[in-house]
């Protein structure tokens, strides 16, 4: 999941036809290996080495490693190609992909609604999940790449762990910028690097072609029966392989379906099980081979090259993770599971590219501390899976619901398909699980204090919605008491911020009985964010007369767009003219919550939380960004 444009790309190829439908789906599928590629085209980097670490227990065998091998290759075949690829992206919230979309298109076709808080919280949780993901990509990428220098000299191995910390706070400070400019050059960097590895297996096959007998299953059957439970938990090494599967079906909106599985099949899945065998027909070769299979393929003069590029793919692999958090907290703030944060949009030209500090520089801490911490790729990859694992069981799981509620399948298809997708899930999601106790815990309680934010704000909002709504006065009503109440009209345009256009915004009334004025022009404004990905700036705003001069106005922005309500204002008329911006006051309310005395002790944690957060979120005025001069503050204390 990155933050690349969407609308414009995804019409680009799925709207043209002919040889400029062709051109645009080659050059988004070029795009696409240098964004959607990067994790999983990484992994050779430490998959294979880690099923043979001291962690399982395995025997360094020619079976063994054909076993490995086999598991690797139809696990690429059947998680990835089958399963994402001909299944999963079928599931598109209007060309957009991830959790939340995926979330988005369940919850309005269920039928059941006492499930519309279980499907919401699996995919809360399964979003959470990728800011532990977040976290360990860029640290085990980097640090794997650095660890090359340990076979080009031992006098580099003082400087293995200081350079692959100095490379990650690089990483992390040059996210500010964007990854506009630098991602043009992405793409020609991870070709280069498929192709490097594809080379560099071909060459290993050739000595020892035996290893191509790995491309029978009954290899990876013959590998079960051979080890019994340590062949079981040894998946949670061969998943490591897999790894980034998930964000085919994330990034799906950036490039669309046809040029995401044309650049898998056409470059990356080729490549990828070229080095991975290439990799076991050195250990076929030489058993010592083991402590480094993806370097020690390379000749001694071309190890220093290698390292570099290496480094240049996992730096891409990381940034696309990286971005992929800034995006998704951008969703969840849309689709109010988050307080508003300042954000940033790195492009004037390509919507969803945003920067968001606070979660740039949390990553960043715990990158370098789990560097600091697990100093090896062998030991973060013990770690690693277990969040990915979970991410693809809650995957699978709402899958099969939208097959079920949104496509209409019949419940014994379902049923089979959701049982089949499990069968492959749960064995890999097992394995990991077993990893908990060694440190498998870090990234399950990373999304955990993830998920409880997003649960206590969710909680908090309904809770302050349902007290406000005791005190709400019908619109009607208010405009009848104003008429009534004979108060001044002052010239100018008021715009008062809304919840429900069916009532009176609580300011409204603040300000008129404070100042005992009522402006020329009122404008009762409601935001409201669409559970499609984008809406169209001149779909955004609709408009109904009050009449005595009281507009009611809707703008609806998709849960990827760009908040900016004095933009989405110029399209609205009122008495045939548009409104004069330049003369507009916005009106705010400003909420001082207090928690009730002798709050039980769980409910007042929530409650505790969703005010720390109210008190610490980005002000109404610069999220909306509205004009500082323009805008008034009237503050009210709540007890919740």
């Amino acid at each position: 999941m990155t933050d690349k444009g969407r609308t414009n790309t995804v019409g680009a190829a799925d709207g043209t036809s002919g040889v400029g439908r062709k051109s645009a789906t080659l050059v988004l599928a070029f795009m696409a290996v240098g964004v959607v590629y990067g994790d999983i085209g990484t992994s050779p980097l430490y998959a294979f080495k880690q099923s043979f670490g001291p962690a399982y227990g395995l025997g360094l065998t020619p079976a063994n490693v054909l076993g490995i091998l086999s598991l690797i290759f139809w696990s690429l075949i059947i998680v990835v190609s089958i399963k994402y690829l001909s299944f999963v992206v079928r599931a598109d919230n209007r060309g957009e992909g991830g959790m939340l979309a995926l979330m988005a298109l369940v919850v309005p076709n269920l039928q059941n609604r006492k499930m519309v808080p279980v499907v919401t919280m699996l995919a809360l949780f399964g979003a959470s999940l990728l800011y532990g993901d977040g976290m360990i990509t860029p640290a085990i990428s980097v640090l794997s790449a650095t660890e090359g220098l340990h076979e080009v000299s031992s006098r580099f191995d003082p400087f293995v762990i200081p350079l692959a910390i100095g490379i990650l706070v690089g990483l992390f400070i040059m996210q500010s910028r964007g990854t506009h400019s630098i991602g043009k050059i992405f793409a020609p960097i991870m070709i280069t690097w498929f192709i490097t590895i594809a080379f560099l297996g071909v060459l290993q096959i050739l000595r020892e072609p035996y290893v191509l007998k790995a491309l029978w299953p009954g290899e990876a059957v013959s590998f079960f029966v051979r080890n019994e439970s340590r062949g079981f938990f040894v998946l949670g090494a061969v998943f490591l392989a897999i790894t980034g599967a998930e964000a085919l079906y994330a990034d799906m909106g950036h490039f669309g379906r046809r040029p995401i599985r044309l650049a898998w099949f056409a470059l990356v899945l080729p490549c990828l099980v070229l080095n991975y065998f290439g990799q076991g027909a050195l250990l076929l070769r030489d058993s010592a081979a083991v402590a480094s299979p993806f370097f020690r393929m390379a000749p001694s003069w071309a190890l220093i090259p290698l390292v570099i590029l290496s480094t240049a793919a996992t730096v891409i692999a990381s940034q696309a993770i990286i971005s992929g958090a800034f995006s998704l907290t951008w969703q969840a703030i849309q689709m109010g599971f988050l307080p508003r944060l300042h954000i940033s949009h790195t492009s004037g030209e390509e919507r969803g590219q945003v920067y968001i500090g606070v979660v740039n520089w949390v990553l960043m801490v715990a990158c370098i501390l789990l560097v600091l911490t697990f100093r090896t790729s062998e030991h973060l990859a013990i770690i690693y899976g277990v969040a990915v694992t979970t991410d693809m069981v809650f995957t699978t799981l709402l899958i099969t619901a939208c097959a079920r509620t949104k496509w209409q399948w019949s419940l014994p298809l379902v049923l089979s398909v959701g049982a089949l997708l499990l069968a492959v899930d749960i064995p890999f999601w097992f394995a990991n699980l077993a990893k908990v106790p060694q440190g498998g815990w870090v990234p399950l309680v990373i999304a955990f204090c993830i998920f409880l934010p997003m649960l206590a704000w969710k909680k908090g909002r309904e809770l302050l919605s349902s007290i406000i709504d005791r005190r709400i006065l019908p619109v009607e009503d208010a405009i009848a008491m104003i008429a009534q109440s004979k108060a001044i009209r002052v010239p100018g345009v008021a715009v008062f911020m809304s919840r429900d256009m069916r009532d009176t915004p609580p300011t409204l009334l603040h300000n008129l009985k404070h100042n005992k004025v009522v402006h020329e022009r009122v404008v009762l404004l409601t935001i409201r964010t669409s559970e499609r990905p984008t809406v169209p700036s001149r779909e955004r705003l609709t408009s109904h007369d009050l009449g005595s001069g009281f507009l009611r106005v809707v703008i609806e922005y998709g849960f990827t767009d760009q908040v900016d309500v004095p933009s989405s204002l110029r399209y609205c008329m009122m008495d045939g003219k548009p409104l004069d911006l330049a003369r507009t006051t916005y009106f705010l309310g400003r909420e001082t919550l207090i928690v009730r005395p002798n709050t039980p002790i769980l409910e007042g944690i929530w409650k505790h939380l969703f005010v720390m957060m109210s008190r610490n979120a980005e002000s109404a005025m610069t999220f909306f960004r509205l004009p500082p001069r323009r805008v008034v503050e009237l503050g009210a204390q709540i007890e919740i």
